[in-house]
């Protein structure tokens, strides 16, 4: 079973993460400066076939928050970055579902045909079965400059549907085959949650993967990533700049470090550049609306940034 939230739970002092320049305790607040841009995410819209326990994004059936992005949208950002020259490599499409966006796969072309990298995060349930002629002509024209990241929570059905929900383990598996059995270069996204070693995990996934003939390396991170779990309600220590040295990790290897998100809030008139996949709705890390304008340095100043990215080591592309 995974962790229970609701029995163990020191929920976070109202203090923190407050202020963007100084801790709660009044230490200078760690901050990230972009040293490149290398990877642009799409936020394709917060809607999702599926309600996930423990969804950081809580995406669901329900949640509209973040519009579908179209594609002339989409496209935009692809002229700026091609304009002004920017460094970018890879492109991301995360989601809620992508596979919901009807302007999806115009919009997945569009990054292709450009040269991009691009690489798609995705449930793999029903809304992919409706694209596999889409991704088989892609994948024919792009080949592996296309990937899939599919999320399997665990390696057994029994605790992937305590997350994903009854009866989502079949439909999974079915699409991963399909995708396997097409040539479509797949990755896989695991949890954490779980009260199981790094070590145990890979192998449990490598025994799976060999009997469904899924052809991802489970002892590559890169291949199989496994998550930190992430509640921002959770007590988190704030980072400081004395915690780079302390922890052993470095401000360029974060996220923000190289990356931006384009997302679209209902109501507006036009999208918005984050720092991050992490950071969708907390509107104090909007960084203006064009890519050049979200140079800026970003300062660490949500339970994300140290759960996920400084103490739990995690990025969310293909480096």
């Amino acid at each position: 079973m995974p962790n229970d939230l609701a029995a163990d739970l020191r929920l976070r002092d109202p203090a923190k993460f407050q202020d963007p320049e100084v801790t709660a305790k009044g230490e200078k607040r760690a901050v990230v400066a972009l040293t490149h841009l290398q990877t642009v995410w799409f936020n394709t819209g917060s809607l999702c076939n599926l309600s996930c326990q423990g969804c950081y994004m809580e995406s669901g059936p329900t949640n509209d928050r973040l519009v579908f992005l179209g594609a002339a949208e989409v496209r935009s950002y692809l002229d700026e970055i091609e304009a002004h020259d920017l460094p970018v490599e890879e492109i991301g499409f995360t989601g809620g579902e992508p596979f919901m966006n009807e302007q999806f796969p115009a919009i997945l072309e569009e990054a292709l045909s450009r040269g991009f990298k691009v690489l798609v995060l995705t449930n793999a349930m029903r809304p992919i079965e409706r694209r596999r002629e889409v991704l088989r002509s892609l994948n024919a024209a792009y080949g592996e400059k296309m990937t899939l990241r599919v999320s399997i929570d665990h390696y057994m059905s029994s605790k992937h549907e305590i997350t994903r929900g009854k009866g989502t383990w079949d439909v999974l598996l079915a699409n991963v085959k399909w995708l396997a059995e097409n040539g479509i270069s797949l990755t896989v996204a695991g949890r954490t949650c779980w009260d199981e070693d790094e070590e145990t995990m890979r192998k449990g996934y490598a025994a799976r993967f060999t009997d469904l003939g899924i052809p991802v390396d489970a002892t590559d991170p890169r291949h199989l990533v496994l998550f930190p779990e992430m509640d921002e309600r959770k007590d988190v220590p704030e980072i400081t700049t004395a915690c780079w040295d302390i922890v052993g990790a470095r401000p360029e290897a974060m996220m923000c470090a190289t990356s931006r998100m384009v997302i679209k809030r209902k109501g507006a008139e036009h999208p918005v550049v984050v720092p991050c996949t992490l950071l969708p709705y907390d509107a104090r890390f909007e960084l203006g609306c064009g890519l050049r304008t979200s140079a800026g340095s970003v300062p660490l100043n949500h339970p994300h940034c140290a759960t996920f990215c400084v103490l739990g080591g995690a990025a969310c592309g293909l480096w």
